[in-house]
């Protein structure tokens, strides 16, 4: 009578591990797979793909949001609103060439003032 009923062959009571967990990744590698396959990218999705995605969109995300709490932190602020993002992405050089054409709501311009319009200092 094997392969009928509750037997105890294949892999039994094992509790699933998820993607993520086996990678060390808190992003969804289940869900990144998933989309990868649905948006019709390639007609074929290794196994490693989603959890190296993961990983690098994991990467970003911490490096913005540390950059975005040492900007609140600066601002003497306990959260991180859009301007701290901008603030964040726009003085990084790596970030700022990566996301230079993103414009984030809210998020306003790098305070600048064209050394032209400052007043002069009078030499006398």
């Amino acid at each position: 009578m094997t392969g009928k009923g509750k037997s105890s062959g294949g892999r039994g009571n094992k509790k699933s591990v998820s993607g993520s967990s086996k990678a060390g990744l808190q992003f969804p590698v289940g869900r990144i797979g998933r989309y990868l396959k649905q948006g019709k990218y390639a007609t074929r999705t290794g196994a490693g793909a989603p959890v190296y995605m993961a990983a690098v969109l994991e990467y970003l995300c911490a490096e913005i949001l540390e950059l975005a709490g040492n900007a609140a932190r600066d601002n003497k602020k306990s959260r991180i609103v859009p301007r701290h993002l901008t603030l964040a992405v726009k003085n990084d050089e790596e970030l700022n060439k990566l996301l230079g054409n993103v414009t984030i709501a809210s998020g306003g311009v790098l305070p600048n003032i064209h050394a032209v319009l400052l007043p002069k200092k009078s030499s006398s």
